[in-house]
């Protein structure tokens, strides 16, 4: 080959090797942040030819995570690993994804430790579990926080118990609970398994400080009304029957609870179905109340006088485009009977703490302080929590 022609022939290649089109490689988490127990997260790999990943930390830093595969081809789901953070302080770790001539990086930055548990006589006077929806607890408050795992049982750990299902602020002194929290998608709501209708007791109390709603309600013409609705547990009969304890009922009237109550639940559910995880926290507030129920059940309790969900939603809506996400809601709701426009009790989470007295989402707050006092001030986007 002559050397004009060599020459020629490399133009070609280079000019050929130029136009040839790069891989483009994404990574998609669903949340970029993290506990600071240990678990597992899966993010989605985008790419159309070979890939591979790493895990990169800050330098002098120790690795606490690892991927559950390092190479592949096309799309894939990946697993991201990770100890438990023991330190009191956040810490941050980059995934980067490299394909043919291209590159993507996502961080993740996972909690510091929370406040230390603290053992009460049947649940947690204050529990160490740092999950979103757990609002911030007091010890020596009179209340304990109970945590369920799916079969009603108590929840030890994620190794132990699988995943979790609710918890609830049991107050001692009125026989309900302050308030029930729980995370809630699509897949966490299931379908097809209708109301089991199993009023009983919570197998994590004592019966004899219970209300006994087996057969009835309160009394005085109170309903059964449902913190965690039956609606929102339709996976299995098993996590459906839980919905039922007394731990998850208040005294409610009964054009409330099918009225402006039931519509807010419908729309919860309408939320939650294009999230990622929708993380939920609903409760009764009775510190002014002046009204009782009958003893049909065994206890006269107070009437709850006002009503509250807050929610903290995370996923990839549109709304939340500079937001990392996330999006916050809270309703006040006043216990009277008329059918009005829940969206009417709308409100910042801000206003909703101010006006209950309760610390929401401080998991977040620990994760990404800056960010969820912005959450927590801002008003709710109409077009989105309609």
């Amino acid at each position: 080959m002559s050397r004009k022609l060599s020459i020629l022939v490399l133009i070609l290649l280079t000019a050929l090797a130029g136009c040839q089109k790069k891989d483009e490689v994404a990574i998609k988490q669903r949340s970029k942040y993290l506990s600071s127990t240990s678990d597992g997260v899966f993010f989605a790999v985008k790419a159309s030819g070979d890939w591979t990943l790493a895990v990169e930390f800050p330098a002098g830093t120790e690795a606490w995570a690892k991927l559950s595969r390092t190479q592949g081809s096309g799309d894939d789901n990946v697993i991201f690993d990770f100890d438990a953070n023991e330190a009191d302080t956040p810490r941050e770790a980059t995934v980067v994804l490299r394909g043919a001539g291209s590159e993507a990086r996502a961080t993740y930055t996972q909690a510091g430790k929370p406040t230390p548990e603290v053992i009460g006589n049947y649940g947690y006077d204050v529990a160490s579990f740092d999950w979103l929806e757990l609002p911030a607890m007091e010890a020596g408050d009179g209340r304990e926080v109970l945590v369920h795992k799916a079969d009603g049982g108590k929840y030890v750990s994620k190794s132990k118990s699988g995943l979790r299902n609710w918890s609830c602020y049991w107050d001692y002194k009125e026989h309900m609970s302050l308030w029930v929290a729980y995370p809630l998608n699509n897949s966490i709501k299931g379908s097809g398994t209708g109301r089991t209708e199993t009023w009983g007791y919570d197998p994590l109390l004592p019966a004899s400080i219970q209300p006994d709603i087996r057969n009835g309600s309160y009394g005085g013409g109170w309903t059964r009304g449902h913190q965690l609705p039956s609606a929102d547990r339709q996976r299995s009969t098993t996590e459906n029957a839980t919905t039922y304890y007394s731990t998850n009922m208040t005294p409610q009237g009964y054009d409330f609870n099918t009225g402006i109550w039931v519509d807010l639940e419908n729309n919860v559910r309408k939320y939650a179905s294009s999230a990622d995880t929708l993380y939920v926290v609903t409760g009764a507030i009775w510190d002014k109340a002046t009204r009782w129920s009958g003893d049909k059940s065994g206890f006269a309790v107070k009437i709850p006088t006002h009503y509250f969900k807050a929610l903290l939603y995370s996923g990839s809506s549109a709304y939340a485009s500079g937001t990392e996400g996330f999006m916050m809601a809270g309703f006040l709701i006043p216990h009277e009977g008329y059918s009005g426009k829940y969206t009417s009790y709308r409100m910042s989470i801000d206003e909703l703490e101010k006006k209950t007295g309760i610390d929401f989402f401080p998991a977040l707050e620990r994760m990404n302080k800056s960010l969820s006092e912005r959450l927590e001030a801002a008003a709710p986007n109409a077009q989105f929590w309609n």
